[in-house]
């Protein structure tokens, strides 16, 4: 429109009603036109929708603006239709309708959900003032033009997507801010290209096949851009079972002492355990103490010299003197933080409980020695967790020191203080989850909880606090085989989340009531059926078709290092697009929770 136009564009309002039952929300769509004369409101007469169809003349000019949320709560908002993007339609599996509106800016406003129905009637009325095009690969997702055609191909030659001008090509290029990864703060974004040969357009109200979603496209249709998404299409969910524990190390030895199949070992043991009676010898191993070539008299040297070189660290930090340790405040700190947290790791344990326990003098010992050892690291809150199974198991200080170091080889980001590894591993998370569950993953966007923030403990310590002691044993066990993959430990997480999906979404938990209810989990979890629910996740994803960072993630694919893009490689603008949440915010970390129970 030029510039002397002053029509107020088309807009859509919603506005909590609180004569409702139950404060249901109710959604107004406006029709406002620059014709001269009194301000008229029409509603629909009969019933009482969640929203009703009105019109009103004589506006101001004025520009109106997406809203800004605050602190949390929505109230009224107005949004004009040449500011929507896209909209989402989805349906909690407990038959609620929602739709999510995302401006032109990239902010998705808060899902309106309609308890009473109505959704169908409002899209038939945006309908009648703007052009909703389906996405081929979501149904449930439109992107919104105008009726104008010229005012949509003008959109597309200010992007210079296109070389070709000619006037039957018609491209859509649609972008899906609200696919997120974490939360309101980060972003996943897909982007797609396809010709359409005929002027019929799809309605979001018709319903579309998931066959006829995946088409190949046309012989004639030109190179566009590629689709990359972080849904995949799943297929069935395989049963899986756990298996007998190792039982019989000596079948894997030869006359020298070597392992001869350490691959079958770790198989052996991720799909069923140790049993105790072995788990000092084989964890060690598991850890690197000691190298699974080595013959019995090459062990007992290595154990000799790590004895010598434990005790040497133990020494220097035994002759600090109390002037030495007045003038070094780090080491000041590290001795207090141990102590403090000695005092508090698994006293329900016999091995660590009461108050002359000489376990507890092991456990202050060696991780004082660690601090010599990684004295850049040093002690951070939650190590204590990690030593206390190996000291249990080992029953030996100089044994559980080595481990300590094998485990801090895999987990020692975690504790690093620009927790760069935990945002990665809550990205990828997200990503995983999102594939497996997009409902569930809208459903905590909505609850300002898709950061799963509340899964930092869950990562950082390897479920130490969610399962009892000897579960922990079985557990990280499993984990060190590093099988199937090497973020096991997220697939194991996602059959969590999902299993909790019916309380979350059925009960209406917000923000502090799911992190409440998964902090309540502790303790609760069984942890054969969630080993088994996590390798049948492994196992449906990897028989299906995935997105490249879903295959990066399971270790499908290694991410390309090299500056050179290959025909199959994905391109660098839409990978960045990709991981464009882990610039956009910073992970709200819950590191305080971890001795709040």
């Amino acid at each position: 429109r030029s510039n002397q136009d002053t029509t107020v564009p088309d807009s859509i309002r919603w506005s909590p009603v609180e004569e409702y039952a139950r404060k249901a929300p109710a959604v107004f769509y406006t029709k406002k036109d620059g014709e001269e004369g009194e301000e008229e409101t029409k509603f629909d007469p009969g019933y009482e929708p969640d929203w009703a169809v009105i019109s009103t003349v004589k506006q101001q000019r004025r520009q109106e603006h997406p809203p800004v949320r605050e602190t949390g709560q929505w109230g009224s908002f107005s949004l004009p239709l040449s500011e929507l993007y896209s909209l989402r339609r989805a349906r909690f599996s407990l038959g609620r309708n929602f739709l999510v509106l995302t401006t032109r800016g990239g902010d998705p406003l808060p899902p309106l959900h309609f308890n009473r129905g109505g959704a169908r009637e409002l899209l038939k009325a945006m309908q009648r003032y703007i052009r909703l095009a389906p996405s081929p690969m979501d149904g449930r997702l439109f992107l919104a033009y105008p009726h104008d055609s010229g005012a949509l191909s003008q959109s597309f030659d200010e992007l210079h997507l296109f070389d070709d001008t000619s006037a039957d090509l018609v491209s859509r290029f649609i972008q899906d801010p609200y696919a997120t990864t974490f939360g309101g703060f980060s972003k996943v974004t897909n982007f797609f290209r396809g010709a359409l040969p005929h002027t019929h357009h799809e309605s979001p109200l018709s319903n579309r096949s998931p066959q006829d979603a995946h088409c190949p496209h046309p012989a004639d249709e030109e190179p566009g851009f590629e689709l990359i998404t972080c849904g995949a299409e799943l297929g069935p969910r395989p049963e899986v079972k756990r298996g007998k524990p190792l039982d019989n190390w000596d079948q894997f030895l030869d006359p020298e002492g070597r392992v001869t199949d350490p691959q079958k070992v770790k198989e052996l043991v991720f799909r069923g355990g140790i049993v105790p009676s072995l788990r000092r010898e084989v964890w060690k191993f598991l850890l690197g103490f000691y190298p699974w070539n080595s013959t019995t008299k090459e062990r007992e040297d290595i154990l000799r010299g790590k004895t010598d070189e434990y005790f040497r660290m133990k020494v220097q930090w035994k002759s600090v003197s109390e002037e030495q340790e007045m003038r070094n405040s780090l080491f000041r700190g590290y001795r207090s933080l141990i102590e403090r947290d000695v005092n508090r790791t698994d006293r329900h344990n016999s091995f660590f409980s009461g108050n002359e326990n000489p376990g507890l003098v092991l456990l202050h010992d060696v991780l004082m020695t660690y601090c010599m050892y990684n004295f850049d690291l040093g002690y951070v809150q939650g190590m204590s967790d990690l030593l206390s199974p190996l000291l249990f198991v080992t029953q030996n200080e100089v044994e559980s020191f080595w481990c300590l170091t094998g485990f801090m080889d895999l987990v020692h980001q975690n504790f690093e203080e620009s927790q760069e590894a935990m945002k990665q591993q809550l990205l990828h998370l997200s990503i995983l989850l999102r594939a497996l569950d997009p409902e569930l993953c809208d459903y905590l966007d909505s609850q300002d909880s898709g950061s799963l923030c509340f899964c930092f403990r869950w990562l950082l310590i390897w479920f130490k606090r969610e399962f009892s002691f000897e579960d922990i044993l079985s557990l990280w066990e499993v984990l060190w085989t590093r099988l199937p993959c090497e973020n096991f430990h997220l697939l194991m997480a996602c059959f969590i989340l999902e299993s909790q999906k019916e309380e979350l979404i059925g009960s209406n938990h917000d923000f502090n009531s799911i992190l409440k209810h998964i902090n309540e989990l502790t303790m609760k979890l069984d942890l054969q059926p969630i080993l088994c629910g996590a390798e049948a996740i492994y196992l449906q994803l990897t028989h299906c078709k995935l997105p490249l960072k879903v295959q990066e993630v399971l270790g499908l694919r290694v991410p390309s290092s090299s500056s050179e893009e290959s025909p199959d490689s994905e391109p660098k603008e839409t990978d960045t697009l990709l991981t464009q949440s882990e610039t956009r915010g910073k992970i709200m970390v819950c590191t305080t929770i971890l001795h709040a129970m």
